[in-house]
């Protein structure tokens, strides 16, 4: 589950930052909602796989109650996923 939970944290950091500073912006500035509905779905679908195996995982490893909430926080701040597998998934 662990190898995973690294790949999701990655597909849903990636799917983040293209829905936040691609789609959105053609959304309003091109009015063409195309792509907020394209990337959406998938975003919102790693976006619960991410929290879920996130509270799943963490009696395996070993996440007191203040990382995990820094680990769930990290799935809304862009790039926040990106600091969660460097600082606590890297080489686990």
């Amino acid at each position: 589950m662990k190898p995973l939970f690294r790949i999701i944290a990655l597909l849903e950091g990636v799917s983040y930052i293209l829905l936040l500073f691609l789609a959105t912006p053609i959304k309003y500035f091109a009015q063409d909602p195309q792509y907020v509905k394209l990337l959406g779905m998938p975003h919102g679908i790693l976006f619960m796989a991410y929290v879920v195996l996130a509270l799943w995982l963490k009696p395996e490893y070993k996440w007191n109650q203040r990382t995990t909430i820094i680990v769930l926080i990290a799935s809304i701040i862009p790039f926040g996923t990106f600091y969660v597998e460097k600082k606590f998934l890297k080489g686990k």
